[in-house]
């Protein structure tokens, strides 16, 4: 697993061991960001979460992209181990947060982030629940872009926000979601 692109390009990326993560590919990590890149332009200065982190990969991406602030939400102890080896191989530990607790747990926030990656255990409805319950807290506004990752065959139903873009890649479904207009 490596960086895609950006100041990091090519380097490598630490994933915790065993089945309790699954980490994103390369060929899905590159095309969410191409998906993402076509809409945002670049990712100079935006604050990112990526949550259900796993290893990092996604919210690493965007840091390299030129993101200021990633927040990692993991409740995995050996996934947090490899967030944090991975940030500090990078030199990165300034750009983040690590937060081990559950996504769910998360409270309330002054100001919505600019991009928010969510990648769930498949098969759960976790994301679904989770991003109607940042919206309701505030981590998600008008121009904040949404990213859930699930299963292929999963079509996520979110109240809160309608789907901009979908796509099948390999397993995965990628899914960019938008706060619903209230017109």
């Amino acid at each position: 697993m490596r960086i895609i692109a950006g100041q990091w390009r090519g380097r490598k990326l630490s994933a915790p061991a065993g089945d309790n993560t699954r980490p994103t590919s390369d060929r899905t990590r590159e095309t969410l960001f191409s998906m993402l890149a076509s809409r945002l332009g670049d990712f100079e200065g935006l604050k990112v979460a990526d949550l259900f982190a796993g290893s990092g990969a996604l919210g690493l991406e965007a840091l390299s992209r030129g993101a200021a602030h990633c927040l990692f939400v993991e409740q995995d102890a050996a996934a947090i181990r490899a967030i944090r080896a991975n940030l500090a191989a990078l030199r990165a530990q300034a750009q983040a947060d690590v937060r081990a607790s559950s996504v769910l747990s998360l409270g309330p926030v002054k100001e919505p982030l600019d991009l928010i990656l969510l990648d769930p255990p498949y098969g759960t409805g976790a994301g679904a629940v989770a991003v109607d319950k940042l919206v309701r807290l505030g981590w998600i506004g008008p121009a904040t872009w949404v990213c859930l990752e699930t299963h292929a065959d999963e079509v996520p139903q979110i109240k809160a926000c309608e789907a901009e873009s979908d796509r099948k890649v390999g397993k995965a479904r990628l899914t960019l979601l938008r706060l619903k207009s209230k017109d």
